[in-house]
């Protein structure tokens, strides 16, 4: 019977230098981001998508459109990592054990408490971004068994491929399987059981994690090898997306056009591409930055940079808080402003407090406190993460 490689603990110094700060700098960076967008559907929603070119000022779509760069980075750099980790493992099936065990556990997170924070007073139950992290390890638990270049061969299929699918109307029990991998987002009703908003359907994040497993031994590279590598990806897919996007070709459901109030806004429409489910535009010009990033950060030190890679080392635990943090203090003043605690992100607009006004000072306010109070919290993990080896801190 083939016997499996078990490796001792690393030790927390070990550990520590192991670690690629370019992965931990720019996780960081986008959970910082993702706190912003948190913030403004929580604390200052619009009646209106800030996307909307028509009606949009240029501030608030970039507060919008920043955060776009958060799922795709953190999902590719979760299958980076993913890969990273099994070479630390030294077993393919610890690793495999690890992804089923861990993405049923961020899954279960996503129904039993992010649900909570982010729609409480309302039944039902959400799917985003986690939901779709948890299906990608349990789907690459058993796909990593795959040699490499056919795992290449998939995520290269998923990304290229998934915007020629069609869009299922309705969703029905039939088809719901299909939908749960490929679709715009949907309710699904449950009888008895609060209904489901699936706004991330798990297919299109899975291509994302595998590339990112793919591209993972770039990061063992000699540092001149891995930049080079990452530089050339990531010009090359902002290229790609200029070309592809100029024609409107193929690539994303919504073409961008001239826009009458202004050639501004005409850019905006141009940046302007789909996230549910991530087009393949979408995926180029986000994953692009990101890769452009990686190639650059490595070796910038600096006190901006160890700020980031202390969120960026314990990021699960810093999403929770954020929410929670996020969540508690919109609790309290919608009930100290408007008499009544109200979740403004879920209900509609004409249910709104009459007093209510969105305003973007209030968001980047809100959101610099957040962030900043957040520090000392994350900053004290993170030093617990390095000296302790704890079975439970790899799911936390």
């Amino acid at each position: 019977m083939e016997q499996t490689l078990e490796l001792p603990p690393v030790s927390a110094p070990a550990r520590e230098a192991s670690r690629v700060q370019a992965i931990d700098v720019v996780r960081g960076l986008v959970m910082v981001i993702m706190a912003l967008d948190h913030v403004r559907e929580l604390w200052s929603p619009t009646a209106f998508r800030p996307e909307d070119v028509t009606q949009t000022t240029d501030l608030l779509f970039f507060t919008r459109w920043i955060t776009h760069f958060c799922a795709p980075t953190f999902v590719f750099l979760s299958g980076a990592s993913i890969w990273l980790q099994q070479q630390k493992r030294g077993s393919r099936a610890a690793t495999s054990r690890f992804l089923l065990t861990r993405g049923l556990w961020l899954i279960a997170m996503e129904v039993l408490v992010i649900t909570f924070l982010l729609l409480w007073s309302y039944n039902l139950v959400l799917l985003e971004v986690i939901w779709a992290i948890g299906v990608g390890m349990v789907l690459l638990a058993g796909l990593l068994w795959l040699p490499r270049p056919v795992l290449a061969v998939l995520a290269g299929a998923i990304l290229l491929g998934h915007d020629a699918l069609p869009s299922l109307q309705p969703v029905t029990p039939a088809n719901v399987g299909w939908a749960l991998l490929h679709n715009t987002p949907f309710v699904l009703p449950l009888g008895s059981l609060p209904p489901v908003l699936v706004a991330y359907s798990a297919g299109p994040w899975l291509g994302v994690m595998l590339a990112g497993y793919v591209l993972g031994p770039w990061f063992k590279q000699p540092l001149v090898e891995r930049v080079r590598l990452l530089r050339w990806a990531g010009a090359g897919l902002l290229v790609f997306f200029v070309l592809l996007r100029a024609g409107n070709w193929y690539g994303d459901p919504s073409p961008w056009s001239p826009q009458p109030r202004g050639w501004e806004y005409s850019v905006l429409s141009f940046l302007n591409v789909s996230k549910y489910p991530p087009s393949l535009l979408f995926l180029s010009l986000t994953l692009g930055v990101t890769l452009l990033l990686l190639s650059r950060l490595e070796t910038v030190h600096n006190r901006l940079m160890d700020w980031l890679r202390t969120y960026g080392q314990v990021p699960f635990f810093y999403f929770l808080l954020h929410l929670a943090l996020i969540s508690a203090g919109a609790w309290l003043w919608t009930h100290l402003a408007f008499g009544q605690a109200i979740n403004l992100s879920a209900a509609a607009p004409p249910t709104w407090p009459p007093q209510y006004e969105p305003s973007l000072v209030r968001t980047y306010g809100v959101w610099v406190a957040v962030v900043l109070l957040l520090y000392w919290p994350c900053r004290w993990y993170q030093g617990f993460k390095q000296r302790h080896t704890y079975w439970w801190l790899s799911y936390l």
